[in-house]
């Protein structure tokens, strides 16, 4: 099936991925992807990095004439800002990010060795492969988008900007809560056969591995935790038009670990970014003394881009999940396949 590799550090030459498994046949455009390293860039609270960077893909193998040949697809996206050679030595761990753990776990000495491949710019590899997962699945009408439902506990987008605004004036960061909806998923991806199978658990992984993110839920998620079975489980309808179906979504398109034919649902929680410009009490790592976190260029509110990044996993896993079901080696059997399990469902 599917799988991929990504490389490269926050401010290294480039961002680098492979992506092992996708069909023979399929055309990849790079404009697409662009647009969706583009969207990844975009939303209120983004930072300076922003401004810096237009990232840009380059698709080195795996394409003729941009018609996929089945061999490893293999992305190239470069850091304009490539300093990392340059930049200063770090001492002050940030609270709340990966600097204090990944240090004492490989013993360095400069946090900078952490936060560079810690970063949330690695996440451009992965919105460069969702972005051709994205493509193979809308082949088969399936559509994926995601939208920002809160920031800083505000609903609406004034109140959101608002917030942000504040955030930004008062040297902070802020976190919120974004939903990712896909759109035509079929029922039976995914398996109850075995745990790594399970297509909500796959999905929560992909979508936890986000940095940043701390929650995840699917469907009505920690709703149901309030409400009686008999008010929350879909019930299950049957008309000779539209075959089984159901009135209601509580189980976000997703029961017993496989897709049900609703669309599927997910939220998940982006935290506040770690680096503030007031920052928060740390220990210099070389001094053992008492010392305040080190300042990094970085954002104010991510909750859009993190968003798109989620889009960008839950594509990858749908996709291979879909190659699982339906096959892996040529688009056009993948096809025939896929419409003859329709057929076999009517």
């Amino acid at each position: 099936m599917l799988r991929y590799l990504t490389a490269g550090e926050s401010h290294g030459q480039a961002l680098v991925a492979i992506l092992e498994g996708m069909p023979v046949g399929l055309k990849i455009d790079s404009a697409r992807i662009n647009l969706e390293l583009k969207r990844r860039q975009e939303g209120v609270g983004r930072g300076r990095r922003m401004q810096i960077e237009k990232d840009k893909v380059e698709i080195l193998s795996g394409l003729k004439k941009g018609i996929t040949l089945g061999s490893p697809l293999a992305l190239l996206i470069e850091n304009k800002d490539s300093s990392i050679e340059k930049l200063p030595k770090v001492t002050c761990p940030r609270p709340g990010h990966a600097d204090l753990a990944g240090l004492l776990k490989y013993g360095f000495t400069d946090v900078r060795n952490v936060l560079e491949r810690a970063s949330a710019r690695e996440t451009v590899s992965r919105v460069g492969i969702g972005a051709i997962c994205k493509i193979f699945l809308e082949e088969f009408r399936i559509r994926i988008s995601s939208t920002v439902l809160s920031i800083g506990g505000e609903s609406t987008r004034l109140a959101m900007i608002k917030k942000i605004t504040e955030a930004k004036e008062n040297k902070d960061t802020l976190g919120g809560i974004f939903e990712v909806i896909v759109k035509g998923a079929p029922c039976g991806l995914g398996s109850y056969m075995h745990a790594d199978r399970r297509l909500d658990g796959r999905i929560a992984q992909a979508v936890m591995s986000i940095p940043g993110v701390k929650g995840i839920e699917i469907g009505l998620g920690f709703g149901y935790a309030e409400k009686f079975g008999s008010e929350c489980h879909d019930a299950i309808y049957y008309t000779k038009n539209k075959g089984y179906f159901h009135k209601t979504n509580n189980a976000g398109g997703i029961e017993g670990g496989i897709s049900n034919g609703e669309d599927i649902i997910i939220r998940a929680c982006m935290k506040p970014i770690s680096t503030l410009l007031e920052p928060l009490d740390s220990v210099n790592i070389i001094t053992k003394r008492p010392s305040k976190a080190s300042i990094q260029r970085s954002d104010i509110c991510v909750v859009q881009s993190a968003g798109v990044i989620a889009e960008s996993v839950l594509a990858y896993v749908l996709a291979d999940a879909f190659l699982e079901k339906f096959g892996s080696d040529c688009l056009s059997d993948i096809k025939d396949n896929y419409h003859n399990y329709l057929k076999r469902m009517r």
